[in-house]
């Protein structure tokens, strides 16, 4: 059957639209979260300087068009994360880089209660089939030798353990560094954020392309 030229318009209508929306949702920004704590909140530095808004400015130089939203919560512990996991899911991110348990380290809070924590954030995630990222802390040597080997094999153990892209060190090559850090010799300076982002970068611009459908960043 031959159809008339304005039944066939107002049957295609619908299609034609659902095309449009899809389109539209494709081509908004992603959304990335940092689940962190001072060392992404960008603790005592000017506007601009923090982990969240350096990643950003350094992903859409990349050309990635995308958002990072500043979620990280100076003091925050991974209890404190999990408990605010459902209220940071509820912007809907496209992926999540967790940066938790510096302040757990820093509290000697019992590593078997941050591996605890940690591990329902990520199985809530991988529940929820929200990429994510994880990137580790490592823990002071005076707080003994056995809290640091039971803290220490957190990350690693949890990155395999769901098969997670993994930045070892959130503080690789800042740590102590004077010309890096603010006076209090723990927090990141400007620069030593630049170097925090250079070393996640390669991580989440790959998980971006994935989530483009492996199309490169500007395709």
């Amino acid at each position: 059957m031959r159809l008339s030229f304005p039944l066939a318009s107002l049957l295609l209508a619908p299609l034609l639209a659902l095309g449009l929306v899809t389109g539209a949702a494709q081509a908004r920004p992603l959304k990335v979260a940092v689940l962190g704590d001072s060392l992404s909140a960008g603790y005592n530095l000017p506007p601009g300087q923090g982990l969240t808004r350096q990643l950003e400015a350094a992903l859409r130089q990349d050309g990635f068009d995308v958002t990072v939203g500043d979620t990280a919560v100076s003091g925050q512990t991974s209890a404190g994360g999990l408990a605010g996991l459902d209220w940071m899911l509820g912007d809907k991110p496209d992926l999540v880089v967790v940066e938790l348990g510096a302040n757990d380290m820093l509290r000697g809070i019992d590593p078997k209660s941050t591996r605890a924590n940690l591990d329902k954030i990520l199985s809530t995630l991988k529940d929820r089939h929200v990429p994510a990222i994880l990137a580790g802390m490592k823990a002071q040597p005076n707080l003994g030798a056995d809290y640091v080997a039971a803290f220490d094999k957190i990350y690693p153990d949890l990155a395999k353990q769901y098969a997670l892209p993994f930045y070892p060190f959130i503080l690789d090559g800042v740590a102590l560094d004077p010309k890096l850090t603010i006076a209090d010799r723990m927090h990141p300076n400007g620069d030593g954020v630049a170097v925090m982002v250079r070393g996640l970068k390669p991580l989440v611009a790959k998980a971006l392309t994935t989530l483009n459908g492996g199309a490169a960043a500007g395709k």
